[in-house]
């Protein structure tokens, strides 16, 4: 295809966003895991699903230029910041914390969390090609970085993380969408100290009682069991959609204050 000939459903003006020339659908209707751009690369232009991470990450800068550029995330900056105002009515600090970063990506939020002063960052990601990424684009972030099924954690592997004392679990924009089910977060949230911080995000949907994620009904649990307590939650707009519509997510700070009963497998 000519790059100067857009798809039957891409009409909109190409905008070079950093080394790459992205235009997006003029499609209506498309759900926000159904959302594509196309790139332009060697004269040619390329469909690239939002939701195909690989793909993506394995083109340097391609996920900044996207989602935060052209479509003006702020949710690293936004969750931390939160995080942040939170712990400054608590005596802890950032510089206690040691956070495990599950959906770390390609560690923007990582980068966030050492830039407030966090002691030590260690990253957790279901796709090779994000660690790659991390390692690549960010290599002073994580003091380590395990490639893991979080549903189903090989015992040296669960071993491994919880001898790195962790006291902070932190995940951004990685929930929902079947990127990191609610069994990964509960499983996460297991290998955190007693007493810890959490924090993360979400899109407000999974929130609602309506949920079939099973996220709202998790949440909801965890509260109502007293095993974390709601520091702060607040809605924004996470990013754009491709029509330019603003994506509300809720971001979450809480503390945990008990562990994770045993009768919560399975859940």
């Amino acid at each position: 295809m000519a790059p100067d000939t857009p798809s039957d459903e891409t009409k909109s003006q190409a905008i070079r966003n950093g080394q790459y020339a992205i235009r997006l659908p003029e499609v209506k209707g498309l759900e926000q895991d159904e959302e594509w751009c196309e790139v332009l690369e060697n004269e040619d232009w390329k469909r690239i699903r939002f939701h195909d991470y690989d793909v993506i990450y394995n083109r340097p800068g391609l996920y900044e230029s996207l989602f935060y550029d052209r479509l003006e995330c702020c949710s690293p900056e936004r969750v931390v910041q939160q995080l942040k105002e939170v712990m400054e009515d608590h005596p802890d600090s950032p510089e206690d914390l040691k956070v495990l970063d599950l959906g770390a990506g390609n560690g923007m939020v990582g980068e966030e969390l050492k830039g407030a002063g966090v002691e030590k960052v260690v990253g957790v990601d279901i796709i090779p090609e994000a660690r790659t990424a991390a390692l690549r684009d960010r290599p002073e972030v994580y003091e380590d970085y395990v490639v893991t099924d979080m549903t189903d954690i090989p015992e040296p592997v669960e071993e491994k993380l919880r001898e790195q004392g962790l006291n902070c679990l932190s995940t951004v924009a990685a929930l929902g969408f079947g990127d990191i089910p609610a069994a990964a977060f509960l499983n996460a949230l297991d290998l955190i100290d007693t007493p810890g911080w959490i924090m993360f995000n979400i899109k407000e949907d999974f929130l609602d009682d309506r949920d079939e994620a099973g996220f709202s009904g998790l949440i909801h649990k965890l509260c109502d069991d007293g095993i974390i307590r709601m520091e702060a939650y607040r809605r924004y707009p996470h990013r754009l959609n491709v029509a330019g519509k603003p994506l509300h997510y809720v971001a979450v700070v809480a503390t945990k204050r008990r562990d994770v009963p045993d009768d919560y497998r399975g859940l």
